[in-house]
């Protein structure tokens, strides 16, 4: 989980800047596929590792900014944090474990949802820096 929530993040970040800076892109944009839980600590004791990596993404992000404007590049940076979205991950977390069990999706994100708010991020105005983006199915209580 840390190798692919916190370290493969990194460096594709890292491999994409490189990319940029050699080939002279000074308005590309990063972004990061979060979590809500990466905001706040739930009380699924099963799911802390989890959203200890998602808080490193988030605090990572917030880095990343700042180093970009310290370097007054126009590259953006954001962090996208859905809840619960309809993956195959979750249904296969469901299967024997009740503290997953999610039941009806009906009322979750789906893909496309997360699809949608990559696109909207990357239709913002070029002096538009959209640093954080938390999307919630509409029952969801947390952060």
């Amino acid at each position: 989980m840390l190798d692919l929530n916190v370290l493969g993040v990194s460096i594709c970040t890292r491999e994409a800047l490189r990319l940029m800076f050699k080939d002279g892109v000074d308005d590309g944009h990063i972004i990061n596929i979060n979590s809500v839980v990466g905001h706040f600590i739930n009380d699924i004791a099963d799911t802390h590792f989890y959203s200890a990596t998602k808080h490193m993404i988030t605090a990572l992000t917030k880095a990343l900014n700042a180093e970009l404007r310290q370097k007054k590049t126009k590259i953006r940076v954001t962090s996208i944090s859905p809840g619960i979205t309809e993956t195959p991950l979750m249904s296969r977390l469901g299967e024997g474990n009740d503290k997953f069990k999610i039941g009806d999706w009906s009322g979750f994100l789906k893909g496309k949802d997360i699809a949608d708010a990559v696109l909207y991020v990357v239709g913002a105005p070029p002096h538009v820096n959209i640093r954080e983006l938390t999307i919630a199915e509409i029952g969801f209580a947390g952060c």
